[in-house]
């Protein structure tokens, strides 16, 4: 109603404040009123928009009311001694089913019609107290040590002694360790923890301890302390982390399946909160705040998010996708230059390319004259493009629009803390754009230095040897105008073109990795038939071939496929869509030249289209690049907002030092070069 002063959130802290009778314990409903308006005052709202202030300006309030901070504590114990903790300690968070496919299709269903949630479980008080959706966005806003700071103004101790909710801890502790167990002798786990586990399984002897540790409890066993039993415990938990750590480190060499990231993703979770309830149990009164916050804010965010399709895809994935980032980033180096020998070897190497470019070019316009129906030209032109690429790999050239899908990997592992300890040095992240810079630079030189040139005397060859030229007339200036920036699609279609190389590049990262997980190099050996069909030795080095090159030639079949089939479907569908790829459109650009005559082509017309050309070029590497950062940034858990200096660094970087940027310095100084300078 107009003129009357509106409530704000501090009003219900002042109220409460102003009282003189705390809650009873008894009084559920009472308590769970308290927490809901309670955490509504550190919800940002109109009025106050930062919830960090309002979780400040709280625990202040704390300190200072005794009634306030008794009603909240016996608020929170309300909810304690009347709920069932063991879901949340448990499931929350947790995949439950045996499968992916059975999460994912449990999930689905659950989203179309929500699970009936029962009062007694303490979730259902979760649920109500962050019952917005994107509650969990602001709780994880809020610092982790302020979190701290309010918890630990609270000083409410968990009575581990009151038989219930000692019961519902140690139940679910048991139910993680024979969880853990169970999942420890897995064919996917037990294959490949290091061989000293193999015999004394960490994921089975924790939970030995973990009955151990129930006697002590509910017997009062006196021989051993619950804290020396907790301490074991917690080494075998170490230990089981780090067999997970050992198979991920190992996923390199031996790949990985989709099966065995979600065996290893449901075990890390349960490690985590069987440390929180072992913490809890082993009466040292030394319980680990910062862990406990971490599992609150995990909680709101599950609860939250526990219907999220995306959310479970992006857990479940994520590190399968992190092995398949690193197939690629390993790979990647190899195109990056720091030295001036590096930089003219990358240059040969392109300009390598650029020939077989040049052949890949003549053929596909060969092509075009034979009368087929549109489904076989699209196929020959595929077949012609993956022929070209294959030949492009095996000879160890290059084509420049195949790096940024590996480079990209690379950056993104200068940011990897899995790899390290700390903040990465955003210094020699900038150094890194720069080498990638540089690379690409000589390979889309070394590329149109022969592919330009290289095409138009091929053009000449075959008009002098048949005695007419390849393209002529309009079909030549249709070409020409194809790749004209603003007179026809091909900026666009450049950026159609990224998406085709940056999934060739995730599907040679898939099947390498597949390969490897699947052992198929000894298998192949070891074949009944392959073994009595070849010579040792033959047969040996066609595993081994098959083993470090399958990957690449199924990727580069698939670019093949999707570059020169995308024109078909276009026409099929009747859309604009078609691929405009740097190199081919160079080729054609001469190819059309040629046939038109100098002297019949407008020199800035030529010039618009030659800065056409290299448009697509840069809409080529943007998008290659930026999916494939993005994708081998999110599976190592990364984001580029956590680091907003880096912008800034690099620009700095590239002030002082903008030639590093194209070529090489003549003598390496940037890694010497100080950070300082940069940053300040």
């Amino acid at each position: 109603m107009l003129g009357r002063k509106q409530k704000t959130k501090t009003d219900f802290i002042e109220s409460v404040k102003e009282r003189s009778t705390v809650l009873s314990i008894a009084d559920s409903s009472a308590g769970l009123d308290f927490l809901v308006s309670f955490f509504g005052a550190v919800r940002p709202s109109k009025q106050s928009k930062d919830p960090t202030t309002n979780l400040k300006s709280v625990t202040a309030a704390l300190y200072e009311s005794p009634i306030l901070l008794g009603n909240l504590r016996h608020a929170i114990l309300s909810q304690l001694v009347r709920t069932d903790l063991s879901s949340a300690l448990t499931e929350s968070g947790i995949p439950i089913a045996r499968g992916f496919w059975q999460e994912f299709f449990g999930r689905l269903r659950h989203k179309i019609l929500p699970v009936l949630q029962d009062p007694d479980n303490f979730l259902y008080v979760l649920n109500h107290v962050f019952f917005r959706n994107n509650d969990y966005q602001w709780v994880e806003d809020i610092p982790r040590q302020d979190w701290m700071a309010f918890f630990e103004s609270l000083g409410l101790e968990i009575h581990i002694d009151d038989r219930r909710i000692l019961r519902q801890l140690l139940l679910s502790l048991k139910t993680l360790a024979f969880q853990v167990a169970q999942l420890g002798l897995e064919k996917e786990v037990l294959l490949y923890i290091p061989e000293q586990y193999r015999e004394d399984n960490p994921f089975v002897e924790q939970n030995y301890l973990v009955h151990e540790l129930e006697e002590w409890l509910i017997v009062k066993d006196r021989t051993s302390a619950p804290v020396t039993i907790a301490a074991k415990i917690d080494q075998q938990l170490a230990w089981c982390h780090e067999c997970i750590d050992h198979i991920r480190e190992n996923h390199t060499l031996r790949g990985a399946s989709l099966h065995q990231t979600y065996i290893l993703l449901l075990l890390a979770n349960r490690l985590e909160r069987m440390s929180i309830l072992v913490d809890l149990l082993d009466k040292d009164h030394n319980f680990d705040l910062g862990k406990f916050v971490d599992f609150f804010r995990m909680l709101v965010r599950n609860e939250n998010r526990k219907n999220s399709i995306l959310e479970f895809m992006s857990q479940s994935m994520g590190y399968l996708a992190y092995q398949i980032a690193e197939h690629k980033g390993a790979k990647g180096s190899k195109y990056i230059t720091s030295t001036w020998a590096e930089f003219r070897a990358m240059l040969r190497s392109a300009m390598g390319g650029g020939a077989w470019v040049c052949l890949i070019v003549l053929i596909k316009n060969l092509l075009t004259r034979l009368p087929m129906a549109l489904f076989w030209h699209g196929f020959a032109y595929s077949v012609n493009y993956s022929l070209g690429f294959i030949l492009i790999e095996e000879t160890h050239t290059t084509l420049a629009t195949k790096q940024p899908a590996f480079t990209a990997s690379a950056v993104a592992s200068s940011l990897d803390t899995k790899k390290g300890t700390g903040q990465p040095n955003l210094y020699s992240l900038a150094v890194t754009v720069a080498k990638v810079s540089r690379s690409q630079f000589a390979s889309f030189l070394g590329n149109l230095i022969i592919v330009f040139p290289g095409v138009f005397l091929l053009a000449w060859a075959y008009d002098k040897l048949v005695g007419t030229k390849l393209v002529a007339g309009e079909a030549a200036m249709r070409m020409l105008r194809d790749q004209h920036p603003w007179q026809s699609l091909s900026l666009l279609y450049a950026c159609n073109t990224g998406v085709f190389l940056f999934l060739s590049g995730i599907i040679a990262g898939y099947v390498q990795n597949k390969i490897q997980y699947g052992n198929i190099s000894k298998r192949l050996q070891t074949h009944p038939i392959l073994r009595v069909s070849l010579p040792a030795e033959r047969l040996r080095r066609l595993a081994d071939y098959i083993e470090h090159h399958a990957g690449s030639l199924i990727g580069n079949i698939c670019l093949g496929f999707f570059l020169g089939m995308a024109g078909f479907w276009g026409e099929i569908f009747g859309i604009h869509f078609d691929i405009r790829h740097i190199t081919i459109s160079a080729g054609n650009t001469a190819l059309a030249v040629y046939g038109l005559g100098f002297k019949h082509v407008d020199p800035w017309y030529l010039v618009t289209v030659i800065a056409g050309v290299f448009g697509i070029g840069f809409f080529n590497f943007l998008v290659s690049f930026s999916l494939a950062f993005i994708v081998a940034a999110r599976s190592r858990g990364l984001r580029v907002r956590d680091y907003p200096g880096f912008i800034g660094i690099l620009w700095r970087y590239f002030k002082s030092n903008p030639l590093d940027f194209v070529r090489p310095r003549r003598r390496l100084v940037e890694e010497s070069s100080p950070a300082a300078e940069l940053a300040d």
